[in-house]
């Protein structure tokens, strides 16, 4: 496997737009693709926790990637949330992926019935040997409840096509660790945390924010690369509340509201996340309006 990234910069957790009665609003998709690719956006990740993975069916799934991977032509990786709490389905699903000309996988640790660390060495290699792609672990014990140690992925490292990680456990220690400990690539799972990851040798982060302003969150990392780390830092603080505001929900809830607000007919999210209540949408508005993103 080369050791070339996956991709450099920022990535965008893209959101699934849906339509009035709840199905998939391509249209909308597609058009979200092209615009975020205008912007500067060095990726697309479809079908992650933004994008609604836990509530679409298996064939919705399967068609949000294919048509991600055919709008984005190769201009850009077209990455595939694939992950599972079945290994066998991770399989089946990843197979999939890769069929239809997916770039890499991202992989969340199983949740809810969990695992050991063992148990993740195990699940992760299963899925590793069972395709070619590259394969980015996907660290998020806030909605897991599962946390991959160090030492675990520096073990994992050693699997050919596992390439990289999704850092969002918020511990900067243990990232150092990998980051000394094994050559595995690093992605800020965080918005707020672009800097100091890309500090400790990250490649770029995999955002929320993206969706709102690929350009900005691209130029946060393209300045650091470009050895203009004090022009980052700066991005990375004024975009700071913004990047917390996104948060103020449960993602993906305030982030298509924010969409919305922004013009793009993204609708709701499926149940059981549900919209935000009046003074959290006023409070959105008023970030928005200061950032001059809305009028």
């Amino acid at each position: 496997m080369s050791k070339k990234p996956i991709f450099t910069g920022a990535g965008v957790a893209i959101v699934t737009p849906m339509n009035p009665d709840g199905s998939v609003n391509f249209d909308v998709y597609r058009d979200l693709i092209e615009d975020q690719i205008k912007n500067g956006t060095d990726a697309i990740i479809a079908c992650g926790t933004t994008g609604e993975s836990s509530t679409l069916d298996h064939e919705e799934h399967v068609e949000v990637i294919r048509v991600a991977v055919k709008q984005t032509a190769g201009r850009v990786p077209v990455i595939a949330g694939t992950g599972s709490n079945d290994t066998a389905y991770c399989i089946k699903l990843s197979k999939e992926a890769e069929a239809l000309g997916a770039d890499a996988l991202l992989l969340v640790t199983p949740y809810y019935n969990k695992t050991s660390q063992r148990g993740l060495i195990a699940h992760y290699t299963a899925v590793a040997n069972a395709v070619k792609l590259p394969i980015i672990l996907y660290n998020v014990p806030s909605r897991t409840g599962v946390n991959i140690l160090p030492e675990t992925v520096i073990e994992l490292s050693k699997v050919e096509n596992i390439v990289a990680l999704k850092q969002a456990n918020s511990d900067f220690s243990a990232t150092a660790q990998i980051a000394a400990g094994c050559d595995i690539d690093i992605y800020s799972g965080n918005d707020d945390q672009i800097v100091p990851i890309l500090s400790l040798g990250g490649k770029g982060v995999i955002s929320v924010l993206s969706n709102v302003i690929p350009r900005e969150t691209h130029d946060i990392c393209q300045k650091w690369f470009d050895g203009d780390t004090a022009g980052s830092l700066e991005l990375q603080l004024k975009y700071l509340e913004l990047a917390n505001m996104l948060f103020c929900d449960v993602n993906p809830i305030p982030v298509k509201e924010a969409m919305n607000m922004l013009g793009w007919d993204c609708g709701d999210c499926r149940m059981p996340l549900y919209p935000m209540d009046d003074a959290h949408k006023a409070k959105l508005a008023t970030t928005l309006k200061k950032y001059g993103l809305i009028k």
